[in-house]
């Protein structure tokens, strides 16, 4: 099967379950052989002449469970006559029964199955030597506590007990001291710590462009096999189905699906049939897939270990693997949770511009078509009539056309394309018109216009169509109207240099609902909008259509402080 040497899970925990009476708890990262650890030595130490379970090895998920059987199996080729069963909710229960009774050496079990198997009498765990349970906390997290207990209530107190994790919760205390005697830890790295081999990156963006930043990174990364992570099943099936929509070789893995689909949709990525897997927690556990090189967190999960599960499944034996997690600034506090757990530094992505995007997949286009193997003999009889076809383009011609057939739709999508702003973390209100030092990043306007600042934005329910309206109500006469950028709190505007001084004359002298409108030049202004509590008032938009049924001016100017307090 390859294996060359021992990983460091194996050289401990092997030789502790050759002995007898020895209880061990292993904590050690996803990926780093934990299955050969205790699948080598519970096969070297089967008798195959009794066949009754003498090894139960229960795990969280059916996908870890069919993972676990599937590489006992490969670990057994040479053993003859050995039976491995896996057992677990979705499949035949009458099937599974009918395998029992023919007898078998080794159970793979979800903890449910196993003791709906055990209540109707049709499995016998009296000779159990070994018991596993693998992703431990896991079960726990699940709700599988008391069929746990019900589980290892009926085995043999003498046998072995081993418990794997990747991380250690307080929650597993409680299983050690009740049915573990003076286990032996073994901790391959540090409690909690995530794959050294593994980077983590992380984007922070405005929620509504989650979405157009998971899709630019699928589009950096052209040869891409990952996993992305959302959080509840309605959620990754939108992601699955926009993606699906947008052209990405993608699908859906999660709860509501039945075992036909899940293993069908299983089955399609592990032949890398699709490239992007999109999946619940449910897939974080036990999907035991080689060589992906992404795991994408669209959003973080709530809790430290579903991340350092949700990264393992990358960088597995040994390889390297990069762990991405699309944030809003909420998350801020987590990300410095999780790096302060896995002991390590997250670092901070620059959002791909469309030009960077274009340029990587076609040197990627290029790249394969220099490894490509050519079947000279198969192709041979089809190339006289391809060069006739092709002879009065010259080379470059042959290229460009090759580039434009494979890459025109992107080229097009990432033209028109507006950048993604990555939201600065210590003032998510000023959207990015900062830089990180507090200097002010420099906006021009276009030739011939002057940009202007107003503080009414997104969340007083502006749009663009309500600021043209706004302009050409408060300034009579026509007035063009450049680039609008809008923001949460406030927006920036840009009219042509002479109207400039009108515009400002006229708009400053207005107020929305007793709210003075602010309009300034943008060049030079500090803090724009920046301290000004959300507005929860009736959107822009229906505050103006509401005036206007009644036949009242939307805008009126605004009274002098000196005539506001001669009226009181």
């Amino acid at each position: 099967m390859g294996y060359e040497s021992p990983m460091p899970v194996q050289e401990e925990v092997i030789p502790l379950l050759l002995g007898e009476d020895n209880d061990v708890i292993a904590l050690a990262q996803t990926g780093t052989g934990k299955t050969a650890a205790f699948g080598l030595p519970i096969l070297q130490k089967i008798d195959i002449s009794i066949y009754q379970p003498q090894a139960l090895i229960l795990c969280p998920t059916r996908e870890l469970c069919l993972q676990i059987a599937d590489d006992l199996n490969e670990y057994s080729k040479y053993i003859d006559k050995l039976k491995v069963l896996p057992v677990y909710g979705g499949s035949s229960i009458e099937s599974q029964i009918k395998t029992l009774k023919r007898g078998v050496h080794v159970v793979v079990a979800t903890p449910g199955r196993l003791l709906d198997l055990m209540n109707r009498k049709t499995v016998d765990l009296s000779l159990i030597k070994n018991v596993i349970l693998d992703e431990a906390d896991e079960m726990l997290n699940m709700g599988f506590t008391d069929s746990i207990n019900a589980i290892l209530a009926e085995v043999p107190a003498s046998r072995n007990m081993l418990l794997f994790s990747a991380t250690m919760p307080q929650g597993i205390a409680s299983i050690t001291r009740k049915y573990m005697n003076n286990p032996k830890e073994i901790v391959i790295g540090r409690k909690n710590e995530g794959n050294k081999n593994i980077k983590h990156i992380y984007y922070m963006v405005r929620a509504q462009d989650k979405y157009l930043a998971l899709k630019r990174i699928a589009d950096y990364y052209p040869n891409i096999y990952g996993i992305i992570f959302c959080r509840t099943r309605k959620e990754t099936q939108e992601i699955a189905d926009k993606l699906i929509q947008d052209g990405y070789n993608a699908d859906s893995l999660h709860g509501e699906l039945s075992q036909m689909q899940r293993d069908y949709v299983m089955q399609k990525f592990r032949v890398r049939n699709l490239q992007l897997l999109v999946a619940t927690d449910v897939a974080a556990r036990g999907l035991d897939v080689d060589d992906l090189t992404h795991i994408i967190n669209y959003g973080l999960p709530d809790d430290v270990e579903s991340y350092t599960h949700r990264s393992g499944r990358t960088g597995r034996a040994g390889k390297t693997g990069i762990s991405i997690s699309i944030c809003h600034i909420k998350e801020k506090g987590k990300i410095r949770e999780i790096e302060r757990i896995i002991n390590k530094k997250f670092e901070k992505g620059e959002m791909p511009s469309g030009k960077d995007i274009c340029e990587k997949q076609i040197l990627n286009l290029v790249d394969q078509i220099e490894k490509v193997k050519v079947d000279e003999d198969e192709i041979a009889s089809l190339m006289p009539s391809i060069f006739r076809k092709l002879e009065w383009l010259d080379k470059e011609d042959i290229i460009k056309r090759v580039v434009s057939l494979e890459f025109n739709r992107m080229i097009d999508y990432y033209k028109d394309a507006d950048e993604i702003q990555v939201v600065d973390e210590r003032s998510s209100r000023r959207d990015n018109e900062y830089g990180d030092k507090g200097s002010k990043r420099v906006h021009t306007a276009e030739e011939g216009f002057v940009r202007f600042f107003l503080n009414f934005g997104k969340t007083d329910g502006l749009y663009p169509n309500q600021l043209i309206e706004l302009v050409n109500r408060c300034v009579p006469g026509k007035v063009r109207i450049g680039k609008i950028d809008l923001r949460d709190n406030f927006s920036f505007f840009e009219i042509e240099e002479g109207e400039s001084k009108r515009v400002l004359e006229r708009m400053n002298g207005f107020e929305i609902d007793g709210r003075r409108i602010s309009v300034e030049p943008a060049q030079g202004k500090k803090g724009e909008g920046g301290n000004r509590k959300k507005n929860n008032s009736p959107r822009f938009y229906d505050r103006f259509d509401k005036r206007e049924k009644s036949k009242e001016k939307p805008w009126r100017r605004a009274s002098s402080s000196r005539e506001t307090r001669k009226r009181r």
